[in-house]
């Protein structure tokens, strides 16, 4: 979900409940190699994170496969200048993510992965920006080729 989200444009993950070191090292490892900033936080409190986020004028998109069409919304929410919070959830996702979301926006009506939802929605929401980027203080970064693999820097 991390690199998901990094990779189509997202500025953090905020993990909430627990934290994992490893997943921590690792995105410390992709910024330093590939550039970033890349904000992590772990062990937060869900409801609180949200209601502060909205309490501060942020917007909260629940992406889940009982919300409204994405191709229905998308423009309305790209459109709406507020900081956004994407939330994503697991199977039992409380009631009160659903509630407290602006959005409630489903990908597809049909059973999904979480990461593939992110992917969708974060490339609607910023159409094809995300493929042209390169992160500042990247080290390396990848030459395209149509054989093989290219990558130009070390870390």
């Amino acid at each position: 979900m991390a690199l998901v989200a990094r990779a189509f444009g997202a500025n953090g993950l905020v993990l909430e409940g627990i934290c994992d070191p490893g997943l921590g090292a690792t995105l410390e490892r992709v910024t330093r190699c590939w550039g970033g900033p890349f904000h992590y936080e772990c062990g937060v409190g869900g409801r609180s994170y949200v209601r502060e986020w909205k309490r501060r004028g942020g917007q909260v998109i629940h992406l889940t496969m009982y919300g409204l069409p994405l191709h229905r919304v998308i423009d309305e929410i790209r459109m709406d200048p507020r900081p956004k919070l994407v939330v994503v959830g697991a199977e039992k996702v409380e009631g009160f993510y659903y509630e407290e979301a602006d959005y409630n926006v489903a990908v597809g009506p049909q059973p999904h992965s979480e990461v593939a939802a992110l992917a969708v929605f974060l490339d609607r929401l910023l159409p094809g920006w995300w493929a042209g980027v390169e992160y500042e203080g990247a080290r390396m970064r990848v030459v395209p080729s149509p054989r093989g693999k290219r990558v130009e820097g070390e870390c």
